[in-house]
């Protein structure tokens, strides 16, 4: 047992001395610790996107924005699609409210006046225009548009923040 105590007593003056030499100077005396003020700093952090919308008169238009990180949606789940479908060749309103992310492909989207916009993986599209014209789009990079389908449910808000 004495062994035991003296082994203890050994292991922890030679602990304390240890400690008093990573805080001293050579010269023995006690140096001050310099403190490292750590700061965690959030950023806001978003996903670039593009709303498809429809104006007052029918027509189709986009706003330009984003998503926020970590945003949860009510969605009816999700599928996944490679092949375009006939209705998808010709200008088309969105058959429901709906994420369209895109995994492979880069494609020029086109709404009722004209304008365009680029859709190409790190871009979320949403598409809300579900009445009129609708609006279009070619593959201009690639040969397939590899994508998911995001349904939103009937009240969901879509999270997009206009920029």
């Amino acid at each position: 047992m004495k062994k035991v105590f003296l082994i203890l007593m050994v292991t922890l003056v030679a602990g304390i001395n240890s400690n008093y030499a990573k805080n001293s100077n050579d010269d023995g005396h006690k140096k001050k610790s310099k403190k490292v003020k750590t700061e965690v700093v959030e950023h806001d952090s978003y996903i670039k996107a593009i709303r498809l919308i429809n104006t007052e008169d029918g027509e189709c238009t986009f706003e330009v924005g984003k998503i926020p990180n970590k945003t949860t949606i009510d969605s009816k789940g999700f599928f996944a699609q490679t092949h375009v479908d006939a209705y998808e060749k010709v200008a088309h309103a969105a058959p429901r409210k709906q994420y369209v992310v895109t995994l492979k492909g880069k494609l020029r989207f086109k709404v009722s006046n004209g304008d365009t916009f680029i859709i190409e993986p790190g871009v979320i599209l949403i598409a809300e225009d579900t009445k009129g014209k609708g609006h279009t789009w070619d593959l201009v990079k690639g040969d397939k548009w590899e994508r998911l389908y995001i349904p939103l449910t009937e009240d969901a808000s879509d999270q997009f923040v206009k920029d």
